[in-house]
């Protein structure tokens, strides 16, 4: 064999591989976009392995392969619809009052907490044991992805209100009960209640920015 047909033998073979890598990513984001949204249909039994398989359209082994469990499907599916939300709605924009930037983030989460992807980790979390040790035990993979996202979105709000003077402390407790605040208003609205959903925003809106107003830095 001369020195050309090895090297092009070799370029062949790298060819070959990355043709199959980028085909098994393939077939490992459709496999994702299924779970999610057969997650996002709400029904409990959605939460099982050889549901999540027929509906994927796929045996369990080759989820195992692609996985290697349950959990490793779990914290894959939820890594997937983390990444997908992209940056977090505590964005900075120029000249934008504490008012208008609380309610714009306000009105951002009732939107995104009403999408699809929202509504596959409901069922998913609801599924999943409630004790966070018997989570971190069960499902240590899926456990690590969840606990990643708090010092996340912790972070976005604190750099999300740095250039108005907000308290951090103040700003940190908003990070903590906004999440549940907002999934109760979105709750209210799959349940069909007569609450006036937009004055319902606009008061919890006006209620951060009054507790957030009253110790802001001079």
């Amino acid at each position: 064999m001369t020195a050309d047909n090895a090297s092009g033998g070799a370029a062949a073979g790298g060819a070959g591989v990355r043709t199959a890598n980028k085909r098994g990513l393939a077939t490992r984001d459709a496999m994702l976009d299924a779970a999610v949204t057969s997650l996002a249909t709400g029904d409990p039994a959605a939460v099982s392995g050889n549901r999540i398989a027929k509906d994927i359209g796929a045996t369990w082994g080759v989820i195992k392969y692609q996985f290697g469990d349950i959990d490793g499907l779990w914290a894959a599916v939820l890594h997937r619809i983390a990444e997908r939300r992209g940056d977090l709605p505590v964005s900075v924009i120029a000249d934008e009052s504490l008012t208008q930037r609380v309610g714009r983030i306000v009105d951002l989460m009732y939107e995104g907490l009403r999408a699809p992807e929202s509504l596959a980790i409901e069922t998913l979390r609801a599924a999943l044991p409630r004790d966070p040790q018997d989570l971190r035990r069960l499902y240590p993979q899926t456990a690590a992805e969840l606990s990643s996202w708090e010092p996340d979105w912790i972070d976005s709000c604190e750099r999300g209100f740095a250039d108005l003077g907000v308290d951090r402390d103040r700003v940190r407790d908003v990070a903590a009960f906004l999440p549940g605040a907002m999934r109760g208003l979105v709750s209210e609205h799959r349940l069909g209640s007569f609450q006036d959903q937009s004055r319902a925003r606009r008061g919890l809106a006006g209620a951060i920015v009054a507790y957030l107003a009253g110790a802001q830095e001079n």
